[in-house]
């Protein structure tokens, strides 16, 4: 049972409850309070720390690889896939705006995409394809040439199996536990309750209260509740278009005389990595597996770590074969669905969801919580 000074303070009735405290949960909360100091929230946290993708990703502060960019345009449309270009840009820009680079180790080095000869484009069809997304991308970017050709620096970087080299100097890297402490830290310091260790089991519309059933022995309630939990929220709302997608990173040991240093993708983004320091780190591969990958099990696979050691030889260090050892390994889930754009709605009176980032949460997160604060402020009175 608990105490009498507990369920006035911790469990009391909310304004608003948020369910998952990563990167989508916190900036609906810094979003939310940036509108209504006086509201009463509260973040349920089913970790000790946030678990999903947020604090397991590669720590990338970009918008898209031109082969992504491209591939989006023949699925999405060209309207659908600019708005996603805006919204990660405009999101990258506010984080630099509210949080100092050398407190997130932000660092715009400079995100590349490697083409070798097995791409399906050619040449001319890449050069057509830079000046086209450099077209469509200038209102947004404010720059003429947001891709340009760089394979001098092929050689250089010592890559294998490389023709071209696309580089985008709008994009970076970032340090994705100091961000999300940074953001905790700001959300509390504005009277942000984060409570962990408790899941949500189901909720319940009655009337003007939603009531939430959790593994904790009390029950919470609020006015108005909002689903953050990316690819666990399946678990919340079975209906919802969301394919979980694992994604698998490791990470060298220190090497000496890195030649490169930035963001890099390949294959459509199917591979990214990294310099940390100078340490390599490397994630993806999940194209060489998708079945197995689409799920929430938090685990290593010898198949793709296998892939990841096969590429990091033979195409990212084939210079240093031998010099380096795997130190770290570790996945994270992601949310895709039947298409990129994500989930921003309300589900029902009372009930929101902020969900299905593809894979972008970083970029994403700042304007998903912007859109949300305002979208659950049409409802209530205490958002007037």
């Amino acid at each position: 049972m608990i105490s009498i000074w507990e369920k006035e303070t911790f469990f009391a009735p909310q304004d608003v409850i948020i369910i998952g405290s990563g990167f989508v949960g916190l900036w609906c909360a810094f979003y939310l309070k940036k509108r209504a100091p006086d509201l009463k929230i509260t973040i349920i946290e089913r970790g000790v720390i946030p678990t999903g993708a947020s604090n397991r990703n590669a720590g990338f502060a970009c918008f898209g690889s031109l082969s992504e960019l491209i591939a989006d345009e023949t699925q999405m449309g060209t309207d659908k896939m600019l708005q996603l270009v805006d919204m990660r840009y405009k999101g990258l820009l506010r984080i630099q705006k509210y949080f100092p680079d050398s407190k997130i180790d932000f660092e715009r080095c400079g995100g590349y995409e490697l083409y070798d000869e097995k791409d399906r484009m050619s040449k001319n069809e890449l050069e057509a394809g830079v000046d086209r997304i450099n077209s469509l991308l200038h209102p947004i970017t404010g720059n003429k040439r947001t891709f340009r050709f760089d394979d001098e620096h092929i050689h250089l970087f010592g890559f294998g199996e490389t023709s071209h080299l696309i580089k985008n100097g709008l994009e970076g890297s970032l340090h994705s536990g100091k961000l999300l402490q940074s953001l905790l830290q700001h959300v509390h310091s504005k009277g942000v309750q984060v409570l962990n260790n408790i899941e949500v089991k189901s909720f319940h519309p009655n009337e003007n209260v939603i009531e939430l059933k959790t593994n904790f022995s009390t029950s919470f309630s609020c006015k108005q509740l909002l689903i953050c939990t990316n690819a666990y929220a399946k678990e919340l709302l079975p209906e919802t278009d969301i394919i979980p997608a694992r994604g698998q990173i490791l990470l060298t040991s220190p090497i000496q005389g890195l030649p490169w240093k930035g963001t890099f993708h390949s294959d459509q983004g199917y591979y990214y990595f990294r310099n940390f320091g100078n340490r390599v780190l490397l994630g993806g591969a999940r194209n060489k597996a998708f079945a197995e990958e689409q799920t929430t099990e938090l685990k290593t696979t010898e198949l793709i770590q296998s892939e990841l050691e096969r590429y990091l030889e033979d195409v990212v260090l084939p210079r240093f074969k031998k010099q380096y050892v795997i130190e770290h390994r570790w996945s994270g889930i992601m949310a895709m669905g039947s298409e990129k754009m994500p989930i921003i709605q309300q589900l029902m009176p009372g009930v929101f969801c902020a969900i299905r980032m593809s894979g972008m949460g970083v970029a994403l997160a700042p304007m998903v919580g912007k859109i949300m604060a305002k979208m659950m402020a049409s409802e209530q009175e205490p958002f007037s």
